[in-house]
């Protein structure tokens, strides 16, 4: 995801006032996501105007690497969604019970900074409320101390307790094996 968006003009070009996230299984034509996304959900507050109008501005403001700040005092935005495929219930169910423990369901936040002072760049249908954010955020820039095949990846931490297990800190499989696809509005 991360790469990818960096790349992207329209992550850089397009100027936009909301966000839409989806949730798709891994693996899915193009033609079916709309179909077989699990999750979907859009902001409605117009919060990019705030931000230079796109994530490019928002992340300049908000920087995802290590040491931009600590937790919880530096979060970047945190911004009520709606949603238009399941709910905010369902959505923070997909996290283990550690994780939903330290975040409250019905938001997309931005640049959220853990314990070790890392950032991720998107935590997904929650507001962390813990600084245990890798294992509920994606995408990220830092120092991950104990770097393992525990935390890799743009899911940095999902997994913690074991692989699509959703107990402890690890999320569902469900969530774990799904593209998360972000769409400007």
């Amino acid at each position: 995801m991360q790469q990818f968006i960096f790349y992207n003009p329209g992550y850089y070009d397009i100027r936009a006032e909301n966000v839409a996230v989806w949730h798709v299984p891994n693996n899915e034509l193009v033609g079916r996501w709309k179909l077989t996304s699990f999750l979907r959900y859009h902001t409605e507050t117009k919060f990019l105007n705030s931000y230079g109008g796109n994530l490019y501005n928002l992340f300049k403001q908000f920087p995802v690497k290590h040491n931009v700040g600590t937790c919880p005092a530096n979060h970047g935005p945190s911004v009520p969604v709606v949603y238009d495929v399941g709910d905010a219930t369902s959505n923070h169910n997909l996290y283990g019970p550690n994780i939903r423990a330290n975040s409250v369901p019905g938001f997309i936040t931005f640049r959220a900074i853990n314990t070790e002072n890392a950032a991720m760049a998107i935590c997904s249908g929650v507001k962390p409320t813990g600084c245990h954010n890798e294992h509920c955020c994606i995408g990220g820039g830092g120092h991950f101390p104990e770097a393992s095949p525990r935390q890799c990846g743009d899911f940095t931490s999902f997994d913690w307790d074991g692989y699509g297990s959703h107990i402890g800190w690890s999320a569902s499989k469900q969530v774990t094996e799904a593209a998360v696809l972000i769409f400007y509005r």
